[in-house]
């Protein structure tokens, strides 16, 4: 699992180490790291044109440094200070050592980025807020346009490592390289895009990349803020039947969705549910002859929810309308209950807090524009804000909840503890009935034992993956990606790391 850790987090555990190690001793180790990147973005070090963005804190002194290494590679380092009273004294001296020179920030600076074959952003390092100082934004206008590759120093400089928003203008790398622990802003958008390709390297604050027992300790616990699973961790939460296991073993799923209007959305929330792993799914709701002329396998009900017939979870909302009996029925069943689409809507916040309340787990599965209605605010502001708008509506309906969109994130029942982010994906999965499938999809994993985090996660990462075989860079239907669910599974189950 891939773990990211808040900045508070990363500056206890860098003084713990600091206190241990001789002075200077890991700042060097970030250099090292950070110019062995550099080297081989360039390719050739001898002869490039490298241009360091030096701002006045530690990420500054670590960009010096490793510009010191590329010049007595070869490399003609230039490194343009914004701070130049308060620039890393070692790291400057450092850098002029080597052969390297020095400009003040201004026309001459963002010339030399135009020109640059890589620029090197240490403008400011993980505890910067708000966006670029407006005598950074040249420098990082001239970066984007520039034909250089650009590596920032930790993450971007203009994002926030906790959150992943972006306030303001901020540097977009090509390549991030980031030191002794992932930052949330890593893994969640917006600010994840500023990142482009994340390389980790280990200066030895026993954080590291991967969670799991004993990594944080020094941090205590709680102390991971975001997780991200990977194909094993996903491979051991998949259910597996046993040797004695029936359908009614391995959970029976009910779906309570569709209309007259819309029984597509039932239509292919069974999809989903068929290729999640229960052993049987039940649909209730007026779109049964669309669903068994379908998946003719589905247990069709007429009687309500209520009636149905035993089932280990329910998923309720996709194409309901205005069915607000049904969804009250559904959420008063001592079972699992994924709720989505029009369900969120109807939806009672007191009548979800009391599901919380009996122990009975709820996972609601929003898109940004259904999660800023339900927390009334823009849509604007749950896209900039994903991690606090699924925390604070998790706390608000006491359910964990699965926020969908270019990060995919997943929040405990309460909005406390570590924040799942989702890896997997691909943007094709924008489509009509996309959402109905993973509905569909979450709702047995549920049925199949799972607990509501857990099953939004393992959904979340299945159905990218199965986007991503049913796109291969050209369009795919809700239909295609159900399809391809079988293949995503298998993907996890027989990959190396999962099998060892």
């Amino acid at each position: 699992m891939r773990t990211a850790y808040s900045v508070e987090t990363v500056r206890a555990a860098e003084r713990e180490l600091m206190a241990r190690l001789p002075e200077g001793a890991l700042m060097q180790r970030a250099a090292a790291g950070l110019a062995a990147a550099c080297a081989d973005v360039l390719g050739r070090v001898y002869g490039s044109r490298v241009v360091l963005l030096v701002g006045s804190g530690d990420n500054g002194g670590d960009a010096l440094y490793a510009g010191a290494r590329l010049a007595r590679r070869g490399a003609g380092v230039r490194a343009v200070l914004l701070a130049p009273g308060r620039a890393h004294a070692g790291g400057l001296a450092a850098l002029r050592r080597a052969g390297g020179s020095v400009v003040e920030a201004g026309a001459s600076g963002v010339r030399l980025v135009e020109q640059a074959d890589l620029v090197v952003d240490g403008i400011v390092g993980i505890g910067g807020k708000g966006g670029l100082r407006e005598e950074a934004v040249p420098l990082a206008e001239a970066a984007r346009r520039g034909r250089g590759v650009v590596v920032a120093v930790d993450l971007p400089s203009g994002v926030d490592a906790d959150t992943g928003e972006v306030r303001g203008a901020a540097v977009r790398a090509d390549v991030t390289v980031t030191f002794g622990a992932y930052k949330p802003g890593l893994l969640i958008d917006p600010a994840r895009e500023y990142a482009g390709v994340v390389r980790f390297v280990d200066i030895g604050l026993g954080l590291g990349p991967v969670g799991g027992a004993g990594a944080g300790v020094r941090a205590g616990a709680g102390a991971a803020r975001v997780e991200a699973l990977q194909h094993a961790d996903v491979a051991r939460l998949l259910p597996v039947p046993a040797a004695e296991s029936d359908k009614y073993r391995r959970g029976v799923v009910g779906i309570a969705a569709g209309s007259a209007r819309y029984p597509g959305a039932a239509v292919l929330a069974v999809a989903g549910a068929l290729r999640g792993g229960a052993g049987a799914v039940r649909y209730v709701g007026p779109a049964g002859g669309a669903v068994l002329a379908r998946h003719p396998e589905t247990l069709v009900s007429e009687r309500g929810p209520a009636r149905a017939g035993r089932v280990q979870a329910w998923v309720v909302g996709p194409g309901a309308g205005d069915d607000a009996a049904t969804v009250g029925e559904v959420l008063a069943a001592d079972v699992p209950v994924l709720i989505d689409a029009d369900g969120l809507r109807l939806a009672e916040v007191g009548a979800v807090r009391g599901r919380g309340a009996r122990g009975v787990p709820t996972l609601m599965t929003p898109h940004a524009g259904e999660a800023a209605a339900l927390l009334g605010v823009e849509r604007e502001v749950v896209e900039s804000g994903r991690l606090a708008a699924a925390r604070e509506l998790a706390g608000r309906y006491g359910a964990a909840v699965l926020l969908k969109g270019s990060t995919t994130v997943v929040a405990e029942a309460g909005g406390g503890g570590a924040v799942r982010v989702n890896p997997t994906g691909t943007p094709w999965l924008a489509t009509a009935g996309s959402g109905d499938v993973l509905s569909g999809l979450g709702g047995s994993l549920l049925a199949a034992g799972l607990s509501a985090v857990d099953a939004g996660s393992v959904a979340a990462y299945l159905h990218g993956l199965a986007g991503r075989f049913a796109a291969e860079g050209a369009p795919a239907s809700a239909e295609d990606v159900a399809g391809r669910i079988p293949e995503a599974w298998r993907s996890v189950v027989r990959a190396p790391a999962a099998r060892g």
